[in-house]
This record gives C-alpha cells, structure tokens and sequence, in this order.
C-alpha cells in the first residue's frame, strides 16, 4: 500500500498558490498520452507516526488525518499512468507542505469494484479516480451506497452525476472553444473529419452544435478507420465542395497523417486545420511540420512544463500529461479539507463551487452534472513548437 500525507494551507486554490509557486523553476515536456486501461487491489507507501493504540487488523486508523482513496492501474498495460498520476499525488503533497490528508492508492488492474470496496472497507471518505469510464461505471454504485464521492480521471460525460464527478478532459469544449476561435477570426464554411466508434459520433454532435451556435455551417462530415484507404476516401469526399476549416476528431497521429492528403485535396489546399484536446496529449504534436498554421485547444501548458521537470528530477522520468489530474485533485482536496471534519462524510456540496478551483491545468468548477468545467487556451503548431494564441480565461465569473 502506497501511502501520502497532506494538510490545507492559505491560498491553495487561487491558482493553487503553495503548489505552483514551488514549480515555478525551469521548463520541460514529457509524453502526453491518454491511455486505456483494465482494471484490481492496493498499493500504500508511508509516513506513519507513532501511535499507543492496539494494533488492529487492516489499515491505520487515523483519527487526525482524512481519508482519501486514489484508485489507478499500478500493474497491467496502463502501469505507466497510473504510477505517473500517484507520484502526481505526492507531489501535490509536498509542495502543499500539508498533513491533514492520507491517501492510499489501490491498484485498479485486478478490478476496479474490488479497489473501492476495499477502499472503503478501509475508512476513505473520498474516491480519486478510477482512469476509464468502463471502471467509473463499477465504481459508482459502490461508492454512491457509501455515501463517498468520486472524482474520476475519465472524460466521458456518460458516467458522470450522482455522486461521480470527471477531471477529464472534454472533447466538447475542446471542440466548442477552437470553432470560437475559428470563427472569430473569419471562417464560416467548415467540414470534419471524424474517427469512427464513441469518441468521433460525439465529436461529431459536439461540432455540429458548436458550429451551429456560432452561426457558421458543416459543409460534410465524413468519417474514417483503421483500414487501408479509409482516410485518403474521406478527406477526397469532402474535398468536393471547398471549406475554410477542417475539424479532425482524433488523435495527433491522425492530423500528421491527414495534414498531407488534405492540402493535396481540391478543397482543402488553404483550409485551416483543427484539432481536438487529443493533440495536447502528443508531447511532439509542434514539430510536426506538416501541421504548421493547425489550431487546436487544451488545457494551458504554462505551468506544465515546469511541473514536467520537477517530476522529472524527483522521479527519474517523465510524467504522462495526464498525471496533472492528480496533482490538482489533490489541491482541490486541500482546499475543501478546510471545511471538512476527520471521520465525517466528504462535504460533497463543496464541489459544486460558482468560482470553481485551479491547479497545474488552469481553472475549472464542477457543473450540477458532474462535468468539470475548464477554461482552455487556443494553440496553433507553429515553428517546431506550438504556441498560445488564445489564452485561457483566468477564472470564472461566478
């Protein structure tokens, strides 16, 4: 078992002051990937304090401190986040300088289901994690009869609500926020180019939408695969009437091999190329030349890079983009720990807050539904890096 521990201080959230103000060091990236996972039972590392109490089957019960669960893939192919977004944890520790919190992390490869029973077997009162929605899905339900809320690192909206909320990255707003961009700068005709399967049908409704409300129009929308040709027949499709901008709805990967094939296409030869969150996830997307003028928007990177070599120099290696769920879902703890007694239930009303909170990843707020709300920046490829051209909002307005 892999435990931590963590006390609020002043200032936490306004940018997550204690936690930020230690990284502000140096600059460096690491490789961003949103990973896949399966699920399976605990990991806990230490800062015990001495204690005159019985000893008692199970964990430590601590009387002082609350209880907190992080529920990630610790063996298994997904491994790598997982270790990534718990050393996140610790990190968020020491830099907070706090000891009020003690989070355990229970490895989710064996079963997701048995890591939160067991977690809440233990005494947690709060859940971070599961990484999928598939494990999220388990989870819920066993948590919710418990009265322990959790803050999933999943992005899909379908299992968020009742007591499970996501950190995820959105695909919608992410997709919302670059056709603004897009269309404030003059393009209204625009085409998408969607992958095939869950992600690209709601890309596909969120692009729709978005575009319909900022009063351009989706010319066509084709969609592609995994099979030989299938991207080169979609991008000819839509090449038969011209566009101004074309969405691609899938990974970096997918842009650098589209990008090519679309300015060879009638219609595609000046169009302005965008991109999902996908692409922030690719610690290499800005020296793909072939993506040169692209837009794509994400959570802003200004304090990631400076995190990346902090973790870096503490854990031998890069973190994964997606660790900064964990840091800041453990500032967001701190913060709500002010008003949370050891041994009550998660004040779980808290997460709800108009102002929201902030972190590694900017500012964001739970919505009613679950769904962390984020303020995105705009990001073009540009000269072998990519650069902000749109920053992010610094807060919410209420």
């Amino acid at each position: 078992m892999a435990d931590a521990t963590v006390n609020p201080q002043r200032g936490i959230l306004r940018w997550a002051a204690l936690g930020l103000a230690a990284l502000l060091a140096a600059c460096a990236s690491g490789p961003r990937v949103i990973p896949e996972t399966r699920p399976a039972p605990t990991v806990e590392a230490p800062r015990e304090r001495p204690s005159t109490r019985p000893i008692s089957p199970g964990l430590p019960q601590d009387v002082e401190r609350h209880r907190v669960a992080l529920l990630v893939p610790m063996t298994g192919p997904n491994a790598g986040v997982g270790k990534s977004l718990a050393n996140a944890t610790q990190l968020a520790i020491l830099d907070t300088k706090s000891d009020v919190l003690r989070i355990t992390t229970y490895d989710t490869a064996g079963g997701a289901a048995n890591a939160a029973r067991q977690a809440i077997a233990d005494g947690n009162k709060l859940i971070l994690g599961p990484l999928l929605a598939e494990e999220a899905r388990e989870v819920a339900p066993i948590a919710r009869a418990a009265r322990v809320p959790v803050l999933s690192f999943s992005n899909d909206t379908a299992v968020a609500g009742n007591g499970t909320y996501l950190l995820g990255y959105s695909p919608a707003q992410s997709i919302e926020r670059v056709v603004d961009y897009a269309r404030a700068q003059g393009v209204t005709n625009f085409v998408g180019l969607m992958t095939s399967g869950v992600y690209g049908e709601r890309a596909s409704t969120s692009f729709l939408r978005a575009v319909e409300d900022q009063g351009g129009k989706v010319l066509a929308m084709e969609t592609y695969d995994g099979r030989p040709g299938s991207m080169t027949s979609a991008i000819t499709k839509l090449s038969r009437t011209p566009y101004q901008a074309i969405l691609i709805a899938g990974s970096g990967a997918s842009g650098v091999t589209a990008a090519p094939i679309i300015r060879k296409s009638a219609g595609g030869k000046a169009s302005r190329i965008l991109g999902t969150e996908l692409w922030n996830t690719d610690s290499a997307i800005g020296s793909n030349a072939v993506l040169n003028g692209a837009w794509f928007a994400s959570v802003p990177d200004n304090y990631y890079r400076t995190y990346a070599t902090k973790y870096r120099t503490r854990f031998g290696a890069a973190p994964y983009r997606l660790s900064t769920l964990g840091y800041d879902a453990v500032l967001l703890t701190v913060r709500i720990a002010r008003e949370w007694r050891p041994g009550d239930i998660f004040p779980e009303r808290r997460l709800v807050a108009p102002d929201g909170f902030g972190g590694l990843d900017g500012a964001f707020r739970f919505g009613r539904d679950g769904i962390a709300e984020r303020a995105l920046e705009v990001q073009e490829v540009k000269g072998g890096t990519t650069v902000t051209i749109s920053p992010a909002p610094a807060g919410f307005g209420g």
